[in-house]
């Protein structure tokens, strides 16, 4: 299968071919996937070189002229090294564009912490007016990059990531999808996250909610969920930074009585890189250690 970053020069070509006002912008990283299109559209297709903030400020300014940019690089050079740009070029002046990153949060080991980001999303969040995508299959990273593009001026980040589910399911760039319904608590999985928390939750008698669009978060799903379970309990699974979504969840359900644990990456910093693999158990997120965390927080008993 073919990983969500492989989309990405093939769904952006085809958008710069059909919309006028879609350019793409380009720190060197992935020059390399629109050789042809840079041909094709040489006015359009714009590599700043190894420049993160030189990259933001050219996608806003774009935008400034009613361009649809779309700017790609790795996550920790996309929202964390250009950060300020971010805050000013693109919210202080009120203008869209689309942000794609690579990487996530430990995508490339060999590459460091430097190649690292398990804190990009809940660092746009200080931001307003951002919608985040976290796709968890390369179907789903295609649709949502192409309802991102399509999203008027509105400031978009899409998460791409080498982990992936097995399936892709029918996502439209709003609304968590219902996945497995139980009484016993609420397991929101976000992205590629699914596949692991289904593994950690078979026979439990919880409700399991998908989310690929984070933000704005999908507070009328999980009200819905948390109704019809016995206790408004409810487990994120996230594959960035543990807690990020904590406090939107409990925003959500501040009329109810309930409690809420974020599962995701730690904050220490792993240092013997290893393997994608290895991160993934480390950070306690592979199947055996979620349901341990998960059934020890809800206590959710085994259908019967």
């Amino acid at each position: 299968m073919d990983t969500m970053r492989d989309r990405f020069a093939p769904v952006v070509s085809q958008l710069l071919d059909e919309d006028p006002r879609v350019a793409v912008v380009l720190a060197e990283i992935g020059r390399d996937r629109f050789v042809e299109t840079e041909r094709k559209h040489p006015d359009r297709v714009i590599n700043v070189g190894i420049r993160e903030q030189l990259l933001i400020g050219t996608g806003a300014g774009l935008a400034l002229t009613g361009m649809r940019p779309v700017i790609h690089t790795f996550a920790s050079f996309l929202v964390e090294r250009p950060f300020e740009q971010v805050k000013l070029d693109f919210g202080h002046q009120d203008v869209g564009g689309v942000l794609v990153s690579a990487a996530a949060s430990f995508d490339w080991p060999s590459g460091g912490f430097t190649h690292m980001a398990p804190g990009d999303v809940a660092l746009l969040d200080t931001l307003d007016g951002w919608t985040v995508h976290v796709p968890g299959h390369p179907d789903e990273a295609e649709t949502l990059l192409r309802h991102a593009v399509g999203a008027g001026d509105d400031r978009v980040y899409v998460r791409l990531s080498e982990q992936s589910n097995r399936d892709a399911l029918a996502v439209d760039g709003e609304r968590f999808l219902t996945v497995r319904e139980g009484r016993g608590g609420v397991v929101v999985a976000v992205g590629p996250m699914l596949d692991a928390v289904l593994a950690a939750t078979e026979g439990l008698d919880v409700t399991v909610l998908y989310a690929t669009t984070v933000r704005p978060f999908d507070s009328v799903a999980l009200r819905r969920a948390a109704g019809v379970a016995d206790a408004a309990d409810v487990v994120l699974v996230e594959p960035y930074l543990a807690g990020t979504s904590t406090a939107v969840a409990n925003d959500a359900l501040a009329d109810l009585p309930h409690r809420v644990l974020g599962l995701g990456v730690g904050r220490r910093e792993l240092r013997r890189y290893g393997q994608i693999e290895e991160h993934v158990a480390a950070h306690g997120l592979d199947p055996a250690s979620l349901r341990e965390r998960i059934s020890g927080f809800l206590g959710a008993p085994v259908r019967g």
